[in-house]
């Protein structure tokens, strides 16, 4: 045989055996509800009505302790889509645009990469800048079925059925399949009519996501591709109603998690069909999943997360973390830690109450409903704690307290328990270099010259130093003013920041610190300006930190107006000479959503 012939022989030979390990590699269907917890027949959940996915359980493998890395949405999809922590990026603040470096690539770029057609039906809402060569298709359109013959795929279908804004407009009674009368409701929620109406249609539309779900499996199974492949579904965090999404409990983290492997992929099971299993999975874990079960190798920078199934499988984590950073016109911070019994979390600031309004939540009438059985005094201890201050630290024995109600931070007994994981997110922060404790006006200037992630790498943010002071502002302790007093004259305008957060959670306590934050009051960064300003309101100084917040409101910073509003709003009547400055921030155009906007006709509003 010529020896031309011989090679080209060998050479289809190799391109037929190639083909044919490519038909091994599974297809990957994602399934992704939205902001619903695993209110789930399988999950133990009686009253739900989820046929379909108590099918998929009984098929697949039900994870018990799977956790989104936030409770609100743009920013639990900065993690699915890039395998790599927010607040290692600077994501984490919701619907924030800030760029990431470019080694950071959307995951299904991989795929493409290596043969795989992607398609993704159809939401993105990726927290930062698309990077559109990720899919093949995205549209509410694409479909695994505009692929090339016998090309595996990976494939994302969204379900909005049980989204938030599902309750916003209420349903009659006599028209929903659940009964108000009989729903569950959580021991911090009120039973009002309207608590009990919402909860009810939320189960509806849990039922009616069902049902997509089910359509979906059934459009696989017509298609004959079930037999080789392996089906996601999961939500991309817990929800609806108040105290879920956007919060920091099981009621907002905890997310179901089937995944439902066929006969040819058995072996990469981690159970037998119909079982449950315990380990630990997060978010960040999904990217590195997908690609082991491809069998494609996972960068390096997405070494935050663990693949948890394929042959590049780790071993399980200890600990899921999660965080919560601003919600629309809101600013908050705060870190959670969780293990398989206990929740930890951390609020950095804790002078800021759990229900902060929120002009998209208070859509919601059981929210309504809620704040005002709080204001007529119609609510117990429970019911009574989301309208107030919170503690720097909260621990939760999830298995005995699943509602999260019972704070044990403060009992002896969970001393050793409440130390290591407090220490267990210290590390997590200094590990991930967590950018999320930069001042957000300061985010969006920095952002400007580089990615955060790379600022946070640069030798000029001091992690350590500022988490130390961040700490000691958080704890409500006295014990730590000198540390404060220091901290305001400190090189480092983060740790400024801090120190001035400090003193308003101190209030009256941080009396000795009046000179230094009045000097701060011509610091060179305005969100270090406005901290000082609102720790001075605290002091019975109403007029300098006035002078200062309205001098805010005309900033070019989106964020230090944002910011300032958020003191404002706090001031309550006191805010009055401010009014004419924040009017100029509502705009006539009632579809103005940003965010200072939001924050200014709230205020607007109770004059």
């Amino acid at each position: 045989m010529p020896k031309l012939q011989y090679f080209v022989l060998i050479f289809l030979f190799m391109a037929f055996l190639q083909s044919k390990a490519q038909d091994k590699r599974p297809n990957i269907l994602w399934i992704v509800s939205e902001d619903n917890s695993p209110l789930i027949g399988a999950y133990g959940d009686d009253f739900a009505t989820t046929p379909h996915l108590d099918q998929m359980a009984s098929e697949g493998v039900l994870y018990e302790n799977a956790f989104a890395t936030a409770p609100v949405c743009a920013p639990v999809r900065s993690t699915l889509i890039t395998g790599v922590y927010p607040t290692a990026m600077g994501t984490q603040h919701m619907r924030s645009n800030y760029p990431i470096p470019e080694m950071i690539k959307f995951f299904p770029r991989y795929l493409r990469a290596a043969g795989y057609y992607t398609s993704n039906n159809s939401k993105k809402d990726y927290n930062t800048i698309d990077q559109p060569k990720a899919w093949d298709e995205s549209s509410n359109t694409a479909t695994y079925g505009n692929r090339e013959p016998g090309q595996p795929f990976f494939a994302v279908f969204n379900i909005t059925i049980s989204h938030e804004s599902s309750i916003h407009e209420s349903i009659p009674s006599d028209s929903l399949h659940h009964d108000p009368g009989e729903v569950p409701i959580p021991p911090y929620h009120p039973r009002t009519p309207e608590m009990e109406h919402d909860w009810a249609q939320y189960y509806d539309k849990i039922m009616l996501m069902d049902q997509r779900v089910g359509e979906l499996l059934q459009e696989l199974e017509e298609a004959g591709l079930a037999e080789n492949t392996i089906v996601f579904y999961y939500s991309d965090h817990g929800g609806v109603l108040g105290r879920s999404k956007r919060f920091m409990y099981e009621s907002g983290l905890h997310v179901p998690l089937i995944i439902r492997f066929p006969e040819m992929y058995q072996h990469l099971a981690p159970g037998k069909t119909g079982s449950s299993t315990e380990r630990l999975v997060t978010f960040v874990d999904f990217a590195p999943t997908v690609l082991s079960l491809a069998g494609i190798p996972i960068p390096e920078y997405m070494q935050q997360g663990q693949a948890f199934l394929g042959e590049q499988e780790a071993a399980p984590r200890k600990y899921a973390y999660s965080f919560r950073g601003r919600m629309d016109e809101r600013i908050d911070m705060v870190r959670s830690v969780r293990d398989k019994q206990y929740r930890y979390i951390r609020n950095y600031l804790p002078h800021k109450i759990y229900g902060q309004y929120l002009e998209y939540l208070w859509r919601a009438p059981s929210m309504r409903s809620w704040e005002a059985a709080y204001q007529a005094g119609e609510l117990n201890e429970t019911q009574s704690k989301f309208w107030q201050e919170k503690p720097a630290e909260e621990l939760y024995d999830v298995k005995a307290d699943p509602h999260n109600v019972h704070n044990l931070a403060q009992e002896p007994k969970y001393v050793e328990v409440l130390g290591r994981m407090r220490e267990a997110n210290r590390e997590w922060l200094l590990e991930t270099k967590d950018v999320g404790f930069i001042p957000e006006a300061m985010m969006l200037d920095i952002s400007k010259e580089t990615t955060l992630y790379d600022y946070a790498r640069s030798g000029k943010y001091p992690l350590k130093e500022i988490i130390a002071m961040a700490e000691m502002a958080s704890s409500k302790n006295p014990w730590y003013l000198d540390e404060l007093l220091k901290g305001l004259q400190h090189e480092n305008p983060i740790v400024r920041y801090w120190a001035a957060i400090g003193c308003t959670v101190l209030g009256e306590d941080a009396t000795s610190a009046g000179n230094n934050l009045q000097q701060l009051l011509r610091d060179k960064e305005e969100s270090v300006r406005i901290a000082a300003a609102e720790a001075l309101y605290h002091l019975g100084n109403e007029g300098v930190a006035l002078t200062t917040l309205i001098h805010a409101l005309k900033s070019e910073n989106l964020m230090a107006r944002v910011q300032a509003l958020n003191v404002l709003e706090s001031m309550e009547s006191d805010a009055a000479p401010a009014l004419e400055a924040i009017k100029t921030l509502v705009s006539d155009d009632p579809q103005d959503r940003n965010y200072d906007t939001k924050a200014a006709v709230r205020i607007m509003g109770q004059f």
